[in-house]
């Protein structure tokens, strides 16, 4: 039986409008615009008139949306859709079918990026404060800012214009927030500072105390944790990651990181710009990461060590030491890509039975 909530499983349409916000329709010139990619010569008025209603992907794409394709083993779909308009790369752009307008660029899911935000912007502030929420004494709201429901926040804290804070969200005393950020839905963040447009979301711990103790005669003492969080601009913290504040130094996040869901970020661990760390990775504190380092999904790194400028550092990876730039690693103990491979092609020779020839 179909459920009443929505369409039968196969029939699926991206962004539900009970969900997401929709703009537009938009022209075809418009939508090329944001894209980057220039409209084909000879392309008929018609066309570059029509106007285009949404996205959505090859196989369901309508005349009226834009669908794109960055991976060749989706490419069979190219030939059978309906798309008013492809998004895609130069390698693909002679396969579109006549009635489907080639939007070619070289970095086609960027571009998709670009257009879908153009049809389905980021939620916007609805400026107000619920009345379920507390707030402290001297706390500063910027203009347009939403708190919403049972959200407390600390004594002296500095929320920026057009920011959201989700409900049950717990900010602590004097934490001060850049312009426009989101905070989610229990979410806590204390003794942290903020930069402008960054992202928390739901159930993300910022600030707490990091994991520092010393063994005294009748077992551990806490060690006072006196630092604090540091997220520069355009940084994004997914949901249930945890991040300690530093013990004496700073716990700094740079500029445009990504971090997934269910990571943890130890004490006094500094990351670089637009750096990457993928779910379930652990970073321990005092780690450094220099611009644009890739942690892939479980990997471990001690602390105190030194990654290098663009380095990527591959899943369920153990890193012990130092790691340079630009250096691809795998494995545990961590080692570079080529390396473990030969050893992993050594080992299945050795463990082969005797006279067993191999494939």
């Amino acid at each position: 039986m179909r459920s009443s909530t929505g369409p039968a499983p196969g029939g699926e349409r991206p962004a539900d409008t009970r969900f997401f916000s929709r703009r537009g329709p938009f022209p075809l010139t418009r939508i090329a615009e944001v894209a980057g990619a220039p409209l084909p010569e000879g392309l008929a008025p018609a066309k570059r008139a029509c106007e285009l209603r949404g996205v959505a992907p090859l196989q369901t794409a309508t005349a009226q949306e834009v669908s794109f394709l960055d991976n060749r083993r989706y490419l069979p779909l190219l030939a059978r859709t309906q798309a008013g308009a492809v998004i895609l790369g130069p390698a693909f752009a002679d396969q579109v079918p006549p009635h489907c307008t080639p939007l070619v660029c070289r970095s086609p899911y960027l571009a998709w990026s670009r257009v879908a935000r153009l049809f389905h912007p980021g939620p916007s502030s609805r400026p107000g404060i619920h009345p379920t929420a507390v707030i402290g004494a001297d706390v500063e709201l910027g203009e347009g800012v939403e708190i919403g429901p049972l959200v407390v926040i600390g004594e002296g804290a500095r929320i920026g214009a057009g920011s959201i804070i989700a409900s049950h969200a717990a900010i602590g005393p004097h934490v001060v927030m850049g312009s426009y950020c989101r905070i989610g839905s229990h979410v806590s963040l204390s003794h942290a500072l903020l930069g402008a447009r960054v992202v928390l979301y739901p159930g993300a711990r910022v600030g707490q105390d990091g994991f520092g103790f010393a063994q005294g005669p009748e077992g551990f003492e806490s060690v006072p944790q006196l630092g604090r969080v540091l997220l520069e601009d355009d940084v994004e913290v997914g949901a249930n990651s945890t991040i300690d504040r530093g013990s004496m130094r700073d716990t700094v996040i740079g500029a445009g990181t990504r971090i997934d869901n269910l990571v943890q970020i130890g004490h006094n661990t500094r990351l670089g710009r637009c750096c990457v760390v993928v779910s379930q990775a652990g970073i321990a504190g005092s780690t450094e990461l220099e611009d644009f380092v890739t942690v892939a999904a479980q990997a471990g790194l001690i602390g105190h060590i030194h990654i290098g400028e663009k380095a990527r550092i591959g899943a369920q990876c153990g890193v012990m030491s130092d790691i340079e730039a630009g250096a691809d690693v795998i494995g545990s103990p961590a080692m570079p890509f080529r390396e473990f491979f030969r050893n992993v092609a050594t080992l299945r020779r050795l463990s082969r039975p005797k006279g067993e020839k191999g494939g």
